[in-house]
């Protein structure tokens, strides 16, 4: 596969000081999945941790009910959660049409995001919504398992996410902190055809998590509009739904201006909030790839400028 290997460094929004992010385990104990030792068991200690083979031995040798924990270094590699946004309109354009397929963008994005996750030891997530009947389709962040490709297949979220979707799934993840602690990539992969409000966004910032909005849209007819007044079109909309159109003298400008108007206004307000997005409108892999690359170096060149 050609994008199989294009990675791009997993850039944090805050700078790191001592390893490089994500090579190994960190020296400090904690939530980890390297083990670190054992001690006694002491009141507060996660059940999940008991050595019971350890505690069992101990147990026999001193004749009296002793529980023993396993201690774990702290994990320094990231973890990654992808929120697939799975809209009907996320399904456009049809394959026939030489316009932008977000369906397989959104794909090359998800392929490309997890190759990264790969090369940095990281651990990765995905995470949809279906709007049919409230279904989360959730697969927790972790290494070793099957392809993001095919669990996204699986998952029970396909193209009928309701439109607030992306607050959703937000909330979705505040009740999962263990598996996405502070300092977690959250990719939200998306159009943002409606655009999700900035008090949400800045809720999400809140908990601390380093959100990375990828923004997929259409060049010609969703970030700007072509001149097609007096024209008949068979237009699709957000519902996926095609209708014959015929646009009025001076529509087409009014159209691209408030289109260009939307995705500034998003964009703007989330570089207001620190969030800087990765804007994807081809779906090819090297397009996507140069988005996400110049995301990464935007990034870096941030941390050297605060220096």
């Amino acid at each position: 596969m050609i994008g199989a290997s294009l990675t791009f460094p997993l850039v944090s929004r805050r700078r790191l000081i001592g390893l490089q992010f994500g090579s190994m385990h960190g020296a400090r104990r904690g939530s980890g999945s390297d083990i670190a030792g054992s001690r006694a068991y002491v009141p507060g200690d996660d059940p999940h941790r008991i050595d019971w083979g350890a505690s069992g031995r101990l147990s026999a040798a001193r004749g009296t009910d002793e529980f023993v924990v396993r201690e774990y270094f702290a994990d320094e590699a990231p973890r990654v959660v992808v929120c697939l946004d799975r809209r009907a309109g996320m399904a456009l354009c049809p394959p026939a049409l030489p316009f932008l397929h977000k369906d397989e963008a959104a794909s090359v994005a998800l392929e490309m995001i997890e190759a990264s996750v790969a090369e940095s030891r990281g651990l990765i997530g995905l995470l949809e919504v279906d709007g049919r009947d409230g279904v989360v389709g959730w697969c927790p962040p972790a290494s070793g398992r099957r392809t993001l490709a095919t669990i996204d297949h699986e998952l029970p979220g396909r193209r009928a996410a309701p439109v607030d979707a992306v607050t959703t799934m937000f909330e979705f993840l505040t009740l999962h902190r263990r598996a996405v602690p502070s300092a977690s990539f959250v990719f939200v992969v998306s159009d943002f055809i409606e655009p999700t409000p900035l008090d949400t966004w800045e809720w999400a910032l809140d908990r601390g998590w380093d959100i990375v909005p990828v923004v997929v849209q259409d060049p010609v007819w969703e970030q700007g509009f072509p001149d097609v007044d007096r024209l008949v079109l068979p237009l699709s909309g957000p519902d996926g739904r095609v209708r014959a159109v015929r646009l009025e003298k001076g529509e087409s400008r009014r159209w691209r201006e408030r289109h260009e108007a939307r995705l500034s206004g998003f964009v703007d307000g989330l570089r207001s909030l620190g969030i800087e997005p990765v804007r994807v409108s081809r779906d090819d892999h090297e397009h996507v790839y140069d988005a996400f690359l110049r995301w990464s170096m935007e990034r870096q060149a941030a941390w050297g400028h605060a220096a």
